[in-house]
C-alpha cells in the first residue's frame, strides 16, 4: 500500500486491545488510532509501544454517536475489542452499523456465539458497498477452525471437534473477560453432541485433556469446562456432517475453577440467578490467588474416518510460555491486518472469520515467540512406546537415537561408559538400593531391551553388575509422559527434543501409585545424542540431601545380527 493503513482499536490500551497494538506497533506501513474513554490513558500507552508504527491517542465513547466519531478519524478498518459481547443489550451491532454508514472495514474479537451468529445479517450491505465485516477475529473460533482443518483435510468424514484453551494462571484477565464468563455461566448452551442440537449449561460440563505438543514438556493433565464460545455454531456449520462439537477453557489454579463450576451449578439450579454481580471479586480473586507454571495452551482433537474406511483421531496442540500466550487471542486479527497489507485483502461481506485464517498464517507471528506446535495421532496399540509418545517430533530424532528406540522386539546394545559415584553415606546406600554400578572408566556395558505387552524392559549391564527398569506410556496423572518404573518408585519423564539430543525432564514421581512431592524428588540432567554413528548416552541422578548419586555417560551400537547368532551359538 502507498499510504498508511489507519486501524482504530476501541479499547485499544485494555486488555486484548493492548495486546493487538503491540503486535502492530513495529509496523510503520499502519497508523494505529489507540481508542479509549480516557485520551491521558490512551497517550500514556501509546507512549509505551515500539518505534515503527504511527500511533495517536484517541478519546472515544461507545455510547455516543458512533457515526460521527468514525467520520472523524477516518479509520479504514475498525476493531472493536471492548466487550462483553454477550452483554451489548438492545443495540449489539451499533458500532457495525456505525462501520458500515461512513465505510470502514470491522473486525471484532467477539466471543459470545449468538453475537458471531447474528453478523450475517449485515452480509448483503457489505458486499454492496465492498467492505469486510469480520465477527469473532480471535483463537475461538478462528484458530481452533483453521487446526480443525489442518487435522481434518484427507479425512472423508469428521465426527466430532474437541477443543481448550487453558491459560497461563500469571496471563493477567480482564473484567470484561470475567464479566462476560460470569454472564453465560450455568446458562444453557446449545450444543451439536451425537448428531443433534441438545441443551447444556456452561461452566457445568468438564473434561481432562493434557496439552503436549511433540517433543515438549506437556502441561499438567487439565480440567476444561464448557464454554459459550462461537464454534459452537460455527463449526457444525463448516462441517455440517459432524455429530459433535465442544469447546473447552481449563483456568487455573484448579481450585478456583472447581469453584466457578459450583457456582455455574447454582446458576444452573436456579439457586442464584446469575454470577454477574460477582465478577468485580471474580476478577480481584482470579488475578490475586494464583500459582502454578507461568505456561499456557491450547488444544483442538478431531475424529473421523479416512477415505479407505478406518477411523482416524488426531490432534493439534499448542504450548506458549510466560507472557507470550496471552497475545494469542489478539494474533487472529494482526495477522488479517498485516494480510491485508500485503496483499491479501478479505473478500467484501459480513461473517465469522472462522475460514479466513489457516494455522501457516499465524506462523510469522508464533515464530517471534515462544510459542510451539505440534501434531499427535492415536497409533496402533503394536507402534514402538517412543513414537507412540513422540508423535510428529519423532521425525527430528538422530539416526542413532531412532534406531536405538524404534523397537518391536528384542534388541540387545553394547558400548563403553564413564561411571561417578557420589560418595557420602546416603548417596551410597541410594545407589545400593537401586543397584547402581560401582564407579569406573571404560567400564564395557551392555543394554537389553524386551517389548511385552506395550512395556519396555532395560536391563543395563555394566562390568557384569546389572539393573534394571520397566518403560511404559504414562496414564492419567502421567498422561504424555514415559514412565519409567525403578521397584515401587514411578517417575515420569518429558521426552524433550532439543537441538539433536532427547531430554528426559522429571515432571512426575510416585512410590506404589502414590504421587508424591515434585520437590523431593531426585533430580539430573539425562539426555540421548548422537556422534560419529554411535548412540551416546548421559544420565545424572542426584538429590539436594545425598549431593550426586551417580552419573554414567558413554555410547552404545545395536549388537548386528551377526553378533547375535555368534553369540548364541557360543551360549549353546
Amino acid at each position: 500500500m502507498s499510504t498508511a493503513l489507519t486501524v482504530l482499536i476501541l479499547g485499544g490500551y485494555g486488555t486484548f486491545g493492548g495486546r493487538l497494538a503491540q503486535l502492530l506497533a513495529d509496523d510503520p506501513r499502519i497508523r494505529l488510532l489507540i481508542a479509549g474513554r480516557s485520551r491521558a490513558k490512551a497517550a500514556a500507552f501509546c507512549a509505551q509501544l515500539p518505534a515503527g508504527a504511527t500511533t495517536v491517542p484517541l478519546a472515544f465513547d461507545r455510547e455516543g454517536d458512533v457515526a460521527a466519531q468514525l467520520r472523524d478519524a477516518k479509520p479504514d478498518v475498525i476493531v472493536d475489542v471492548t466487550g462483553p459481547f454477550q452483554l451489548y443489550g438492545h443495540e449489539p451491532y451499533r458500532v457495525v452499523r456505525a462501520a458500515l454508514a461512513v465505510g470502514s472495514n470491522y473486525l471484532d474479537l467477539a466471543d459470545g456465539s449468538a453475537f458471531v451468529k447474528g453478523i450475517g445479517r449485515f452480509d448483503d450491505e457489505a458486499r454492496r458497498k465492498g467492505l469486510f465485516v469480520l465477527s469473532g477475529v480471535s483463537s475461538f473460533p478462528v484458530l481452533t477452525a483453521a487446526a480443525a482443518r489442518l487435522l481434518s483435510a484427507d479425512m472423508a468424514r469428521v465426527d466430532a471437534i474437541t477443543g481448550g484453551i487453558a491459560p497461563s494462571p500469571y496471563a493477567g484477565v480482564g473484567l470484561n473477560v470475567i464479566r462476560a464468563i460470569a454472564g453465560y455461566a450455568g446458562k444453557p448452551v446449545s450444543v451439536r453432541q451425537d448428531g443433534r442440537e441438545v441443551v447444556a449449561h456452561a461452566f457445568t460440563g468438564t473434561r481432562r485433556y493434557t496439552i503436549g505438543p511433540p517433543g515438549r514438556v506437556p502441561l499438567k493433565p487439565t480440567r476444561f469446562s464448557l464454554v459459550d464460545v462461537p464454534d459452537l455454531q460455527v463449526l457444525p456449520e463448516l462441517w455440517p456432517g459432524v455429530r459433535s462439537v465442544w469447546m473447552g477453557a481449563g483456568p487455573v489454579p484448579e481450585l478456583l475453577h472447581r469453584s466457578l463450576n459450583l457456582l455455574a451449578w447454582l446458576v444452573r439450579l436456579k439457586l442464584l440467578p446469575s454470577l454477574l454481580p460477582f465478577a468485580p471479586a471474580m476478577h480481584r480473586v482470579i488475578n490475586r490467588v494464583r500459582w502454578g507454571e507461568h505456561r499456557g495452551g491450547m488444544f483442538v482433537s478431531v475424529e473421523g474416518v479416512m477415505k479407505g474406511g478406518h477411523a482416524v483421531e488426531r490432534s493439534w496442540h499448542l504450548l506458549a510460555d510466560g507472557d507470550d500466550g496471552p497475545l494469542i487471542p489478539s494474533m487472529a486479527a494482526a495477522a488479517i491486518i498485516r494480510g491485508w497489507l500485503d496483499g491479501r485483502r478479505p473478500a467484501p461481506g459480513a461473517r465469522s472469520a472462522a475460514a479466513d485464517l489457516e494455522v501457516s498464517d499465524y506462523g510469522p507471528l508464533f515464530e517471534r515467540r515462544a510459542i510451539y506446535t505440534g501434531l499427535r495421532e492415536r497409533l496402533p496399540a503394536a507402534t514402538p512406546l517412543y513414537r507412540q509418545l513422540l508423535g510428529d517430533a519423532w521425525q527430528s530424532l538422530p539416526a542413532p537415537l531412532a534406531a536405538m528406540h524404534d523397537l518391536t522386539g528384542d534388541l540387545t546394545a553394547e558400548g563403553v561408559a564413564t561411571v561417578e559415584r557420589g560418595s557420602g553415606v546416603f548417596s551410597r546406600l541410594a545407589g545400593f538400593l537401586f543397584g547402581f554400578p560401582a564407579a569406573g572408566q571404560g567400564v564395557p556395558v551392555a543394554v537389553s531391551f524386551h517389548v511385552e505387552h506395550g512395556r519396555e524392559i532395560w536391563r543395563r549391564t555394566f562390568a557384569g553388575h546389572s539393573f534394571s527398569s520397566v518403560q511404559s506410556a504414562g496414564r492419567g496423572r502421567f498422561d504424555r509422559l514415559l514412565c519409567e518404573a525403578f521397584g515401587p518408585l514411578t517417575f515420569g519423564l518429558a521426552l524433550v527434543v532439543d537441538d539433536g539430543k532427547l531430554r528426559l525432564v522429571l515432571r512426575r514421581w510416585s512410590f506404589l501409585g502414590v504421587p508424591l512431592p515434585l520437590g523431593l524428588a531426585p533430580r539430573g540432567e539425562a539426555y540421548e545424542s548422537a556422534a560419529d554413528g554411535r548412540f551416546n548416552f548421559h544420565v545424572e541422578i542426584g538429590h539436594p540431601l545425598t549431593g550426586l548419586i551417580v552419573r554414567y555417560r558413554g555410547w552404545l551400537r545395536p549388537r548386528s545380527a551377526v553378533d547375535t547368532a555368534a553369540a548364541a551359538i557360543v551360549a549353546a
